[in-house]
């Protein structure tokens, strides 16, 4: 199996450029299905999911290309093939191909999504959604099928802001007749993208990144070109690693509006944060100075549940107990025990973490159990003293594009190595 292992105590210095959106990414890629002619969506990452995405837009006979972050996709060929097993099951994010499929051919059939385990993340809204504009949903072995004789626009009420439901609902609402209401939306800058594409290739939508989207029915959408958002869960990992572990980085390509809630954290435990244009520096952080933090994790624009795992590192070398309290996802907090595997006191309790610091961390073995969680591990590995193994990187790699690379170029000793898994003996 591939691992990372890292050298740490090395002090980073530099420039480090934050890649597209992957949360973007994965529901742009979707979109070019309603379109009649070519789409090209430049910045994407090169991560795992991207190229997913493309296998199944040639499955359903789209022609795709993609190099150096740029993904051309022809969807003039492609056909409603159902997608029950597969590369649909890799991701989370296949779902929104139920939303352009349904679009488009006013028929779908889609496996049940993958993706990294954050304990349970329904999909019942977007199912409402989808009925509400007139199709019939029904699970069928383990596959949802998705039929509409037309879809009709509607008024609908998300239970939950989620990201994924309104995204999805906004796919399918684009072609269909009339008006559709979406209520309770979610506001991430991620929703803002996937409307500019969609409004680019001639959707007709209003108030995308607020609570309320409008969207007017159109008959066709055509091709365009877009360029996706900066990462901002990327650019926070980042800063909390220039905190940690800089000499001085600056980190480049990010839009700082949308990192405001995690730079507030940052500076309230004593990190000093300068604010460009599209890049933020983060000087040298003197670690005997940080202060603990309590943090609640909300929608957008609060506090991201994508970024308390990588700030729980921090914490662990803050004075103080620190208190990460995630009312996301429950169960995101499976980096905790790999962290106190490196020496950190961490402990949770229901839905909260308590992190006391300071405490010296050390390289050890440890298990990369989702994506974020990855990250934390990374970063606890490049301040740690001695090696840490970091198994599973596969989560990792599915959402930080070149991460090796990004890091060797501030002087981080990280690699990647392919080792021979050691089988545990089995006793009769």
């Amino acid at each position: 199996m591939d691992v990372y292992k890292i050298t740490g105590e090395n002090r980073l210095q530099g420039t480090i450029k934050v890649s597209g959106a992957k949360n973007s990414a994965v529901a742009l890629i979707p979109a070019s299905i309603l379109a009649n002619s070519p789409v090209t969506i430049g910045g994407i990452p090169e991560i795992s999911d991207a190229w997913t995405l493309k296998a199944l837009l040639e499955e359903i006979g789209g022609e795709v290309s993609f190099e150096n972050g740029k993904m051309t996709i022809d969807p003039t060929e492609m056909i409603a093939l159902p997608l029950p097993n597969g590369n649909v099951k890799k991701l989370r994010a296949s779902y929104y191909l139920m939303g352009a499929m349904l679009g488009r051919f006013k028929k779908a059939v889609i496996g049940l999504p993958g993706g990294c385990f954050l304990g349970p993340r329904p999909i019942d809204q977007h199912i409402k959604g989808f009925e509400a504009l007139g199709a019939k949903i029904t699970n069928e072995h383990g596959a949802i099928y998705l039929r509409a004789d037309e879809l009709i626009g509607a008024k609908i009420y998300l239970d939950v802001a989620s990201v994924g439901a309104t995204i999805n609902i906004m796919l399918a609402a684009v072609l269909a007749k009339g008006r559709t209401v979406i209520e309770n939306a979610a506001k991430e800058p991620e929703i803002i993208d996937v409307a500019t594409l969609l409004t680019n290739m001639g959707a007709n939508i209003k108030g995308a990144g607020t609570s309320v989207i409008r969207i007017e029915g159109v008959e066709e959408l055509h091709g365009t070109e877009h360029t996706i958002i900066p990462d901002r869960i990327e650019a926070s990992t980042f800063l909390i690693m220039a905190a940690a572990v800089g000499d001085g980085i600056t980190i480049d390509n990010v839009i700082p509006l949308h990192l405001e809630a995690v730079i507030a954290k940052l500076r309230e435990m004593g990190v000093k944060i300068e604010i460009g244009e599209e890049s933020i520096y983060v000087p040298k952080t003197d670690l005997s100075t940080l202060q603990a933090v309590d943090v609640k994790t909300l929608v957008y624009p609060g506090f991201p549940t994508d970024i308390q795992q990588p700030l729980a590192v921090l914490m662990s070398q803050a004075f103080g107990s620190s208190k990460v309290t995630d009312t996301i996802y429950t169960a995101r907090f499976k980096h905790i025990d790999e962290l106190r595997r490196m020496n950190a006191d961490a402990r949770v309790e229901g839905n909260t973490a308590i992190i006391k610091g300071p405490s010296r961390l050390h390289g050890s073995t440890v298990t990369a159990t989702d994506l974020r969680a990855g990250a934390a591990l990374v970063l606890a590995g490049l301040l740690a003293e001695g090696e840490t193994e970091i198994q599973d990187i596969y989560h990792i790699e599915r959402g930080y594009s070149s991460l090796i690379e990004k890091l060797h170029d501030l002087g981080a000793d990280i690699r990647r190595e392919t080792i021979v898994a050691r089988v545990a003996e089995t006793k009769e």
